[in-house]
Order: C-alpha cells, then structure tokens, then sequence
C-alpha cells in the first residue's frame, strides 16, 4: 500500500512538473510572437506612411478579416498623421473607406468597434501631455531647458498638448498598438533611426518584448523587403544592447 502511495505520488510530481513546462513554454511563445491583430496592424500602418495605396487595399482586407474594427484601423490613421502628415492620412482613410464599400457590396459588414471615450479631465492639456510621457518614459519632460523643445518651444507645446494628450488619450487603441503603429511608419520612412529608437524604448516600456520586436523585425521584412529591415534590425540590436547595459 505504501509502494503504492509513493508510486502514486510521484506520478502527479512529474505530472504536475510537465504541465508547469509546458505552460512556460506556452508563456515564452506568447512573449516572441505578437497576436494576430496586433500582426496586422504593422503592414496597414507602414503602407498608409509611405502612400502605398495599392498594397494597402488588401492589407485592409487581412486586417478586418483579422478581426481588426473598423474604428480601430480608422484609429490608426488618425493617429498615424502626427508622424507621416495629413495627406497619407487622409488617403488612407480614402482607402479604408473604398475597401468597406466593396465588402459591403459582397455582403460582409464589418464590426464598427467602440468610439473613444469622452475624456473627463479638466486639467491643462500641456499637463496632461505630460503626465502621459512619464508613464510611457519614466521621466519628467515638462519644460524642456535644452534640445529642440528648448529651440522651438511651440512645437514643444503641440507635441505634448496633441499628441500625447489628444491623441494617446483615446482609448480606442491601447499604448502597446499604438506604439506598434508608430514604430512601423518609422521602419517606413527614411532617416528616422533616432526617434525608431526611442519609440522602440517606448514599445518595450508599455508591455511588448525584445522577442515580439524582433517578430515585428520580421514582418517588415516581409511588408517592405530587407534593406528597411536590416535598417530597424540594426537599431532594435542597439537599444536593446543598451537596454542590457543600464
């Protein structure tokens, strides 16, 4: 009965230690990948920045298909003008807008998603801008005493006052998409590695990993080809390598 017990004991211990395994594995899987619509979310972004209309149709289609809402992509383009400028926006949201009228033609109705809440906040805005670069940074960037906010202070007071209060304010995206957003149309554009660098600061600052970077590595590889990739592979290796240095 004893030899029992013990056989019966150390069934469930190796039991108990394979699930726990493999519930790690899952976990780790789960930090080297992103989810799909966070996947698809990169080549709308990065086609809309660069103006690539053609390609950007059928990334629409993948990412409603995807599960995307309609205000969410709608979300990522309003977002995206503060980087890439009114006009890709506005095309992109042409687009979208084409893309949902043929598929209401063929007869799929794409979930609306929910409208950004209203913000209740009466403090200053500049304030408030503030306050969201200390949670996406760790540091204080109110009244800048050097540097380009320094030089030109109006920019200064309409990145944090719009930016980071208006916009970042919306719930419609979390900070991690919206993050992804950024960093893509950024992978997109050329000249852009300081502020790639940071915003890839920001991504790992708001919950996304070294391993789901590296993942988003990989679908700009494959959303616009291996000179850009190699570029934000270069500057991703650099901020980590930095990162591992602090």
């Amino acid at each position: 009965m004893v030899e029992f017990r013990s056989s019966l004991l150390i069934s469930l211990v190796v039991a108990i230690s394979c699930f726990s395994t493999d519930l790690m594995a899952q976990d780790s899987g789960q930090h080297l990948r992103l989810t799909e619509k966070q996947q698809v979310l990169i080549p709308i972004a990065a086609y809309t920045a660069r103006g690539d209309l053609e390609r950007l149709q059928p990334a629409l289609h993948h990412g409603l298909n995807a599960g995307l809402t309609v205000n969410q992509i709608k979300e990522s383009m309003v977002h995206l003008y503060a980087y890439a400028g009114f006009p890709r926006s506005i095309r992109g949201l042409n687009t979208l807008m084409d893309v949902l009228e043929e598929r209401k033609t063929e007869g799929t109705f794409d979930e609306q998603g929910q409208d950004a809440s209203p913000i209740h906040d009466d403090r200053d805005k500049y304030e408030r801008g503030v306050e969201t670069l200390y949670e996406l940074t760790g540091s204080d960037w109110g009244n800048p005493q050097s540097g380009y906010g320094a030089f030109a202070p109006a920019i200064d007071t309409f990145l944090k006052e719009h930016l980071f209060a208006d916009l970042f304010e919306r719930d419609v995206l979390t900070y991690a998409e919206r993050e992804l957003v950024v960093i893509s149309i950024l992978s997109s554009l050329d000249g852009l590695e300081p502020m790639l660098g940071g915003h890839f600061n920001l991504s790992l600052n708001v919950g996304l990993t070294s391993g789901q970077l590296q993942h988003f590595v990989d679908i700009i590889k494959s959303t616009l080809g291996d000179e850009k990739a190699g570029v934000t592979q270069l500057v991703l290796e650099r901020v980590l390598e930095n990162r591992n240095q602090e």
